[in-house]
């Protein structure tokens, strides 16, 4: 008998629907399968005998074939066992063939019959439900949370292959996928008021949550750079629900959801090590998987030591920094993840990490202090909007400073700056609703300069010598500025302070090292 089941397949975040074919006929015992199926798709006929053998099913007596359609699409993952095993039952005639009719099943088997949590379901029941209009989905316990985003399919969970033999012989009824709602604890994220001191690199932390902007911060070691970075996730205000199910859709497929019993409109914070390799941090690998940068899509990548980092994890930032994408190309398709996180990088000023230090530690000359900034390129510089320095802080001053505003206070400010933008989103005056990705059409329609704000600006860019690039990031961060202050033209007290936070360009960084 020929039964027909339906899977689905992934290229990025984009689902294609997979037909699972099985014929079972009398005859010599064997189990074929085919449809360009990678070694965990084919792998998939141990557990699937071992789980009907569970429930007193003998495949010894069979002739078993089973067919992933298209076959020119490749097959990869363990979440085709469920659709092949509730094929394979309907086939031997086990279970009414209408059982299969117009569901979707995602699992993977163990030889004891359990189904387990599998990578992304989120995007896959997102992707067939739009494009091939599928009403039901029969996925994992593990993934009941996911399952239960997608509200315009009636999705059942399963914990066992027995409790899905039973619901397709009409003895029993799944459970539809339920789940608590999003947590928003963003009050319970480490508190800004606990940094003492550093009033330049906590305005600097505001001016980059406001709109979206990139941050670098060097300092000496202990100046406080990890604890502000981890502090800028309680500055952003929580996840929209289309965000959340974007970033979602993302961390499903990574398979950071599985057994997650609610979802979390808190932004990502992303902190890969140094030693991250470029697929890790922009992702690739032979199956496309999502790099540091879309896990941190709408949150924050940190790059701590960004020096330390390899040359070419860092170069490979270049292109999703500027288009908010990353495109990974293979002989058998391109997938395509979002990436557009706030970029976070911290260094030291120097080797040795004291230059500049009043006590003289340092005893790094100015040639290697050129040498150890030199690690990051120009190129790269201009796509981290703002540049700031950490002062040393003495414990003095930790015990003398009294706690700074809590991160409640400061998300109220930076909630009122992206309401703006979002407004002239809405208003149709730009295509972004956060200034550090305006287009430079958009930006000249929002960011009018008075013939003063025009003169520091012009001045500041050829005395520092600012690419066009650099020019367009100042302009960005002066609007941000403005947005904070409640201002709807950009002054010149906003122009000079966005200039005062491009310390590291490409001139000051080279020919001024020794003043810095």
């Amino acid at each position: 008998m020929l039964a027909n089941a339906q899977s689905a397949s992934l290229i990025g975040l984009d689902a294609s629907l997979v037909r699972v074919e099985v014929e079972a006929s009398r005859g010599v015992p064997t189990f074929d399968l085919v449809g360009l199926a990678e070694a965990s798709v084919r792998e998939s006929r141990v557990r699937v005998k071992s789980s009907l053998a569970q429930l007193g099913i003998d495949l010894s007596e069979y002739r078993i074939i089973v067919n992933l359609a298209p076959a020119d699409v490749r097959k990869f993952g363990s979440a085709f066992d469920l659709a092949i095993a509730a094929a394979t039952l309907v086939a031997v005639r086990a279970a009414p063939a209408e059982s299969l009719e117009g569901v979707l099943f995602l699992g993977e088997l163990s030889l004891a019959g359990g189904v387990h949590g599998v990578r992304g379901v989120l995007p896959k029941l997102l992707g067939v439900q739009q494009r091939f209009g599928v009403r039901k989905a029969v996925i994992p316990r593990a993934n009941e949370a996911e399952g239960a985003l997608v509200s315009s399919l009636d999705v059942r969970v399963v914990s066992t292959f027995a409790d899905l033999a039973q619901a397709m012989r009409g003895k029993a009824e799944l459970p539809r996928a339920s789940a608590a709602p999003p947590q928003e604890a963003i009050d319970g994220l480490e508190d800004l008021a606990d940094v003492r001191g550093q009033a330049a690199a906590r305005r600097a932390l505001e001016i980059c949550a406001a709109g979206g902007h990139n941050l670098l911060m060097i300092g000496p070691p202990g100046a406080g750079k990890t604890m502000l970075a981890r502090r800028l996730p309680g500055l952003l205000p929580p996840l929209s629900p289309a965000e959340s199910l974007e970033v979602s859709a993302i961390h499903s497929v990574a398979g950071l959801l599985r057994g997650v019993p609610s979802l979390s409109r808190v932004r990502p914070f992303r902190a890969p090590h140094h030693t991250v390799s470029e697929v890790g941090l922009v992702g690739g690998g032979d199956v496309p998987r999502p790099g540091e940068v879309s896990l941190a899509h709408h949150g924050v990548l940190f790059l701590d030591e960004l020096p330390e980092f390899r040359r070419g994890a860092l170069e490979s930032l270049r292109q999703p920094l500027e288009d908010g994408t990353v495109t990974v190309s293979r002989a058998q398709g391109r997938a395509t993840f979002p990436a557009r996180p706030l970029l976070v990088g911290a260094m030291n000023p120097c080797m040795c990490g004291y230059h500049g230090d009043p006590a003289g530690r340092c005893g790094c000359p100015p040639d290697r202090v050129r040498l150890y900034r030199s690690r990051l390129s120009g190129p790269l510089l201009d796509r981290i909007d703002v540049h700031v320095r950490l002062p040393p802080v003495s414990v003095q001053a930790l015990q003398r400073e009294a706690r700074g505003e809590s991160s409640k206070l400061v998300r109220e400010r930076v909630q009122i700056a992206r309401e703006l933008q979002q407004r002239r989103q809405r208003s149709g005056d730009v295509h972004a609703a956060l200034n550090g990705v305006l287009s430079g059409r958009d930006l000249e329609r929002v960011a009018h300069l008075g013939p003063s704000a025009e003169r520091i600006l012009t001045g500041a860019a050829e005395r520092l010598g600012l690419s066009a690039r650099a020019y367009g990031k100042v302009l960005r961060v002066a609007r941000t500025i403005a947005d904070l202050a409640g201002k709807g033209e950009v002054q010149a007290e906003h122009v000079a302070e966005a200039v005062g936070l491009r310390v590291l360009d490409r001139r000051t960084a080279a020919d001024g090292a020794a003043a810095a």
